[in-house]
């Protein structure tokens, strides 16, 4: 199975969990007019929704570099998790404003036995999702899944603050349930800001593999005395290298070809999230006589 296969398939599921932990917080929270549930059976469908975003983001990056995209498809993969923040500080807004409506409303919503259950299992089915799509997003250095993550992770937050909300309610203190929204909203608008901070690392060509360690892996090549002028760009698992090394004036240009060769096929090698290396070769000393001249 591929890389893009096994986060296709991880999807799949979480799409479907979604749609099950979403579908019975909010048709119960309309029932018991409870917006703390209906808050976060919304947060629920969003995730379902991003979800879909998803796939269809990985299926625009999945085509093989070509003529008019030499290096690829793969920032469709920032802009899906860029979708996906947008859609949760979609999320946000929805929230306050319902809260706005519950609060000049003064609705009394109904707290059962039942509502303690729907969110218990929901919350757990949450936290279960949430570490599977953090590890698998680890490993196989997918920035949709570790937004995703991030998206879930905030549903098991919002689903503590319905528990509480619901526990105060059914103490007597029926205005809680709003400021439950408001505050399912603050951990929303958080989470959006750490995926969109991801996203724009990856569009601005943020630096994604440190200089120091290249260049101290490249030194260990015999024939190598100097290496700098390294940058890296791209995403966590589809990096771009570019970088100068000096060798010795009395090369040959096929001595030089092949140390390149070698440097790239050792940094794609020591480095499983690098895709291309770009080498270039300068005579020991070059830099030195052009501040000269």
């Amino acid at each position: 199975m591929t890389r893009l296969q096994e986060i296709r398939r991880i999807l799949w599921w979480v799409l479907l969990l979604n749609i099950f932990v979403a579908t019975a917080k909010w048709v119960y929270g309309v029932i018991t007019q409870s917006l703390g549930m209906q808050a976060d059976g919304l947060h629920s469908f969003f995730d379902g929704l991003s979800n879909v975003v998803g796939l269809v983001g990985l299926w625009l990056a999945s085509p093989q570099p070509d003529a008019n995209h030499p290096y690829g498809h793969k920032k469709f993969e920032t802009l899906t998790a860029g979708a996906i923040g947008g859609f949760l500080i979609m999320t946000c807004f929805y929230l306050l404003w319902k809260a706005y409506r519950s609060w000049a409303m003064d609705l009394h919503p109904e707290v059962t036995s039942i509502s303690f259950t729907i969110m218990l299992i929901t919350m757990g089915i949450n936290i279960f999702v949430t570490k599977w799509e953090q590890t698998k997003g680890g490993e196989l250095k997918s920035d949709i899944l570790t937004a995703d993550s991030y998206h879930t992770a905030s549903d098991v937050l919002t689903s503590l603050s319905v528990l509480a909300g619901l526990i105060a309610i059914q103490a007597g203190y029926p205005f809680i349930d709003p400021i439950v929204a408001v505050v399912i909203a603050g951990v929303i608008a958080w989470t959006a800001m750490i995926v969109l901070k991801d996203v724009f690392s990856s569009l601005t060509d943020h630096i994604r593999l440190e200089p120091e360690d290249i260049r101290t892996a490249i030194m260990t090549i015999p024939g190598i005395l100097d290496c700098h002028e390294i940058r890296t760009r791209g995403l966590a698992n589809h990096v771009f290298v570019d970088l100068s090394i000096h060798v010795e004036p009395t090369w040959s240009i096929e001595q030089a070809h092949g140390l390149a060769t070698e440097v790239e096929n050792f940094l794609l090698t020591y480095f499983d999230s690098v895709e291309d290396v770009v080498v270039h070769m300068e005579p020991e000393g070059h830099e030195t006589q052009q501040r000269e001249s």
